[in-house]
């Protein structure tokens, strides 16, 4: 259930942010762009509905996803570069909003804001550029579940072994889709990684 995406144009985009001089603002589009890619992965075998659409050759049905089926939960702040760029694939889904903090001596993470809609017969889409010890994001996969939904899917920009381990172990029910696993984690850092993407990404001192 652990997907890295041996793509060419996600590597190109991957090596852009881990270039220190790469700007804030150009940090975040890359991020978007990424996430556009990954979800491309993630659902290129979703199943589509027959919905009718006026043509310029009249009524005619074709195939489109239904939109309202899913919910895009980005974990605060990194990820949400991440649903900009999902945001333009779909514009009509929903989104939901779940913040962890970590605590810098012990490595943990608590919730500490959940915005996260009734997910009953739908998918969630779990957003979060980093993948390191993976405590954030199994606990953040926890409070989804409380929400029941159809299925929940990763979409990660850079994960470490170690992470992806805990999630396997805590979640063996959830896809993952990775654009680069990295070499490893010192103090809870991934190696060689991107640095803190949220700091980075929006010009936090």
């Amino acid at each position: 259930m652990i997907h890295e995406i041996n793509n060419s144009v996600i590597a190109h985009l991957v090596t852009k942010l881990r270039n220190q001089n790469t700007r804030a603002n150009d940090f975040r589009f890359t991020i978007s762009q990424i996430a556009k890619l990954l979800f491309y992965e993630a659902f290129q075998d979703e199943v589509l509905n027959d919905i009718e659409i006026l043509t310029w050759r009249g009524k005619k049905v074709f195939k489109s996803f239904d939109e309202s089926k899913y919910v895009f939960i980005p974990i605060l702040r990194a990820a949400l570069p991440m649903l900009d760029g999902i945001n333009e694939l779909m514009p009509d889904s929903t989104s939901g909003f779940i913040a962890m903090k970590r605590d810098e001596e012990t490595f943990k993470s608590h919730l500490y804001y959940d915005r996260v809609p009734d997910l009953k017969g739908k998918t969630a889409v779990v957003c979060d550029p980093m993948l390191a010890t993976g405590g954030s994001l199994s606990d953040a996969i926890d409070a989804i579940k409380n929400k029941n939904p159809k299925r929940i899917i990763s979409l990660n920009i850079i994960a470490a072994p170690d992470g992806i381990e805990l999630i396997k172990k805590n979640h063996p029910d959830i896809e993952l889709f990775v654009a680069k696993i990295d070499q490893k984690l010192e103090n809870a850092f991934i190696i060689p990684g991107i640095g803190d993407a949220g700091d980075r990404a929006f010009n936090t001192l």
